[in-house]
């Protein structure tokens, strides 16, 4: 008899759709119970019975990665009710996975007890991600718990800013010596349980632990079992410092193909490593916050967070842009006369800076990535400044005339039609020295390249654009 087939696992997205589903039954449960007055409370009984019992069931089969995103995708409220449905031993992780601010609003609805139950779960090297978070009573009753070296380890990861290497280590790793055959280390690792995730290779040091090369999981398999270490391991390997930038770390991992590294001090003795689902995490949050910079956002949001807190995020850029649009209206302003005076102008102002404000951004698009993965430098940059206003001038000549012949035959003057083409090209002049130069500069003053990149350029492109078109206009056509 043949067996069926295995069922497919359901995609996140449907994952989502059936937690939500199981939410709206149990409010609409709710609120037939409250309408029908029914006494000694059924609808909770009722709830808890079948749809909370069929809700805490589903969450069981998750992922907790799943569930992290499961819950920054549900209002706070609905959040809440799925966060009280998680088991305890799996809190810990899927706190580490969620955002700040939706992580913030779960740590609230916690009381101490399920704080320290849902942090004891976790690695030292994940408590140390957690600690920030955590409040200090919790730290300590956490850190009194733990052994001498678990201490000292959580100790030397809460030393190092988060952006570097020290504060992502992983401490769980295998050493080996070099004086040894692999059928001896064939036989130390099947004393493991299991080995640490993520494990690719083995670290080979000496008796004070200095870092003397790695031996491959892979190198370990299909070598001569008698050959000694020595004589299998890679000695030429990639090795980071506690104090290096994650993110050049993470580049590193992507440019050289990295499962895990050592992390070494200054006397190369390993103290950690580093494994590609932290690089990933690395990666993925600065990239969220270059997006959120680009747009002005000075910090991750809870896409379900109060109105308030929400308008608040928003304020700083949004005061900037309605300077920078004042500015642009007494461009406009002053020059009054020549648009009354030539009513087309006022139909053809929007092209001129819009399209200036479409080249400034492909520019600055180009700028931030060639410095998130360090491709550009002072020389380099000169170059590029050259490259993009040849571009800005090529693209300028183009669709500057395509567009300024469409003037001519939409109003018949020729006049308009050059004064149109050549304030394109002037104008994509100006959005590529803007899109070079405010992330250049940013980046130079130590500050997130991206940070309000679009409010700059849209203010430049726009203000530049109506003067340049106004004043050609003014000189040209009056």
């Amino acid at each position: 008899m043949t067996e069926p087939a295995p069922k497919p696992k359901e995609s996140l997205q449907e994952s989502l759709q059936q937690v939500q589903r199981l939410l709206n039954r149990q409010k609409q449960v709710e609120s037939l119970a409250h309408k029908q007055e029914i006494p000694h409370d059924p609808a909770e009984s009722l709830v808890h019975k079948q749809n909370l019992v069929e809700l805490e069931h589903k969450l069981e089969q998750l992922h907790p990665a799943d569930i992290a995103i499961i819950l920054e995708s549900l209002p706070l409220e609905e959040r809440l009710v799925v966060w009280g449905l998680i088991k305890t031993e799996v809190e810990g992780d899927i706190l580490l996975e969620v955002s700040d601010t939706v992580r913030e609003s779960l740590l609230a609805d916690m009381d101490r007890a399920e704080l320290i139950a849902a942090a004891e779960h976790l690695d030292t090297d994940e408590l140390a991600d957690l600690a920030p978070d955590l409040p200090q009573d919790v730290m300590h009753e956490l850190i009194g718990g733990l052994e001498e070296e678990e201490r000292a380890e959580l100790q030397s990861a809460l030393s190092y800013a988060d952006d570097q290497v020290g504060s992502l280590m992983d401490f769980d790793m295998v050493t080996i010596r070099d004086d040894v055959t692999l059928e001896v280390v064939l036989r130390y690792l099947r004393r493991f349980e299991e080995l640490p995730h993520h494990c690719d290779k083995l670290f080979v040091v000496d008796n004070d632990q200095r870092l003397k090369g790695v031996l491959s999981i892979k190198k370990l398999l299909v070598s001569d079992p008698e050959l000694e270490v020595a004589d299998a391991m890679a000695r030429d390997m990639v090795m980071f410092r506690p104090d290096d930038d994650a993110g050049d770390a993470a580049q590193a991992f992507e440019r050289y193909d990295l499962v895990s590294a050592p992390v070494v001090d200054s006397t190369n003795k390993v103290i950690g490593r580093l494994t590609v689902d932290m690089m990933v995490d690395v990666i993925r949050e600065e990239t969220d916050a270059e997006v959120l910079s680009f747009g002005g956002l000075k910090e991750e949001e809870d896409l379900f967070s109060s109105v308030w807190d929400s308008a608040k995020n928003r304020w700083p850029w949004l005061a900037v842009n309605i300077c920078t649009a004042f500015l642009a209206s007494r461009v406009i302003g002053a020059f009054e006369h020549t648009i009354e005076a030539l009513v087309a102008l006022a139909a053809l102002m929007p092209i001129v800076s819009g399209i200036g404000g479409n080249t400034g951004t492909q520019t600055v698009t180009l700028v931030v990535r060639g410095l998130a993965l360090g491709q550009i430098n002072p020389s380099s940059a000169r170059r590029l400044i050259v490259k993009e206003h040849a571009i800005a001038l090529l693209n300028g000549v183009v669709w500057g005339g395509v567009l300024g012949f469409i003037a001519y035959l939409l109003y018949q003057d020729l006049h308009l039609g050059i004064v149109m083409a050549a304030a394109m090209t002037l104008n994509l002049q100006v959005a590529a020295l803007v899109g070079l130069l405010v992330p250049l500069t940013m980046n130079k003053f130590g500050r997130d390249p991206a940070y309000g990149s679009s409010v700059f350029l849209t203010a430049a492109t726009d203000s530049m654009g109506f003067f340049i078109f106004l004043g050609l206009a003014t000189l040209f056509l009056l």
